[in-house]
């Protein structure tokens, strides 16, 4: 029996030897190559949209560049350059973009294009210009702002020469990159005209796509100039596309509840702000839901509310809203002293936020918080003594000031001027009013409008399948949906936000 034990380890051990010796045969694939596969699977789904005319296909290659950003490099675009296109000037133009490889040993890469493999023949415009969109990215991420300007140039220019429906998705992406090398250059007043007459180009083209970029790109640059009017004269005079994705509408509501909050209309400036939240992904997108949530506190401190404390203790927004949870703390007190001191020490901070004109507009609410607040402490409290606690300069200030609170509606109050007092009224039950069916009525329209914009965002199966088709074949194509479902989301969820 031991013969028999030695023989078995004997033959066990010469199968482990042979399974080493085949790991160490069988190379692993180099990052480029598995790169150059998945621009290649990209390449094939624009062929596939190209030749059975849906979109859906493009979009779906349009929406993994994010993934292949972080994979490809400049060697792997020369390569994909060089095997691509023909002798020219188009390929001399590509590779004027990109640092030529130190090693030109390096393994043949064969790169097949559409089902005749041969790498000869004429290249699909919608191809062409998905690989000189990743090549802008690849100079975009390498930080030389002015090659990718005159490659971004060179991109507009082959996009306008086109007359193709099948380039909107791409032509899509394109204008969005054009607008944040401009913007990273401070150029950003020099394409307002150009993105008017594509945007006017793609309503007349129906390019839903194109339409919410560009709609969101010109509000953005008004807003970077702080021309809020004409900013609102173009919400006015257009409408954004119902079927654009969640990124995108994300985005519009964000801009227009700025837009309304400078306008002092700050409960329909609150309701964007709500809903750009909810639109935003959830996993990623982290500095547009900061800047959201930034937006939003100053808001509901206009408005007279008190944001809630949970939002200062989530993880990603506990940092950055830290500012602001001094400043709602001073509000909330009614302190002057303590707001004026966090304005001083966050100026800086408030201005690169862009919410430090809308922050100054809260030394009224603090006021009346701190007039509310003396009120319903005391029945009867000296003008000079609300001039002190408010920190102002002349008691005839704390008898402007509460008069004006008297006249909004904000304490039930009466002014005695010749003995210098204000005298608060008895508390009045607010249940036999109205106020309690209006707040009520509030609430409902904001569950129903948060359950429509719900059903809106659901996606819905086909609604009726024809007589011939069997279960089997129900349920593949219930299962492609569920795939293509589920890869739309990933993609939405990799959406870069500035």
């Amino acid at each position: 029996f031991k013969m028999a034990e030695v023989e078995v380890k004997d033959v066990e051990m010469e199968d482990l030897s042979e399974e080493n010796t085949e790991q160490k045969i069988t190379p692993k694939k180099d990052k480029d190559l598995l790169t150059i596969e998945d621009i290649r699977d990209r390449m094939k789904l624009i062929e596939r949209g190209v030749a059975q005319k849906e979109s859906r296909y493009i979009l779906r290659a349009v929406r993994s560049i994010q993934k292949l950003r972080k994979t490809s490099n400049s060697n792997v675009l020369w390569k994909l350059v060089s095997v691509l296109f023909p002798a020219g000037t188009i390929k001399n133009t590509l590779l004027s973009f990109l640092d030529e490889p130190m090693e030109t040993s390096t393994n043949s890469i064969t790169v097949r294009v559409g089902k005749t493999g041969k790498t000869a023949q004429p290249l699909l415009p919608e191809i062409e210009l998905f690989i000189h969109l990743l090549i802008l990215l690849q100079i975009f991420d390498n930080s030389d702002i002015n090659k990718a300007k005159s490659c971004s140039d060179v991109l507009m220019k082959k996009i306008l020469s086109y007359n193709r429906r099948s380039l909107d998705p791409i032509s899509a992406k394109a204008y969005y990159y054009h607008s944040n090398i401009h913007e990273r250059q401070g150029t950003l007043a020099s394409v307002r005209s150009f993105f008017h007459s594509c945007l006017r180009t793609s309503t007349l083209h129906y390019d839903e796509e194109s339409q919410a970029i560009l709609l969101n790109l010109l509000l953005r640059n008004y807003i970077h100039y702080n021309l809020y009017d004409q900013a609102d004269k173009l919400v006015s005079k257009s409408t954004f596309p119902s079927s654009a994705n969640n990124c995108e509408l994300a985005r519009y509501l964000f801009y227009l509840g700025r837009i309304r909050a400078i306008q002092l209309d700050y409960s329909e400036a609150y309701k964007h702000l709500i809903q750009a939240i909810r639109k935003a992904p959830q996993q990623s997108a982290v500095g547009f839901r900061q800047t959201a949530h930034k937006f939003l506190i100053v808001v509901q401190l206009l408005l007279g509310e008190i944001p809630d404390r949970a939002t200062f203790r989530e993880r990603i927004l506990s940092k950055p809203l830290r500012p602001y949870f001094q400043l709602t703390q001073a509000v909330r007190n009614g302190d002057l002293s303590q707001f004026s001191v966090v304005l001083q020490e966050y100026v800086d901070r408030f201005q690169q936020d862009h919410t430090y004109t809308l922050i100054i507009r809260l030394h009224h609410n603090v006021i009346k918080t701190g007039i509310r607040i003396m009120s319903l402490s005391y029945s009867r409290i000296s003008l000079k003594d609300i001039a002190i606690k408010l920190g102002l300069d002349d008691t005839l200030d704390a008898e402007y000031i509460v008069g004006k609170a008297i006249k909004d509606g904000v304490i039930e109050a009466t002014i005695d001027h010749q003995n210098g007092y204000m005298q608060s009224k008895e508390k009045i039950d607010i249940y036999p009013t109205k106020e309690p069916q209006e707040t009520f009525h509030e609430r409902i329209q904001f569950c129903l409008d948060l359950y429509t914009q719900s059903i809106k965002a659901m996606r819905y199966p086909p609604k009726s399948y024809k007589e011939s088709e069997n279960v089997e074949e129900l349920r593949e194509k219930e299962q492609q949906l569920i795939e293509v479902v589920k890869m739309v989301d990933e993609d939405e969820e990799e959406e870069d936000f500035p």
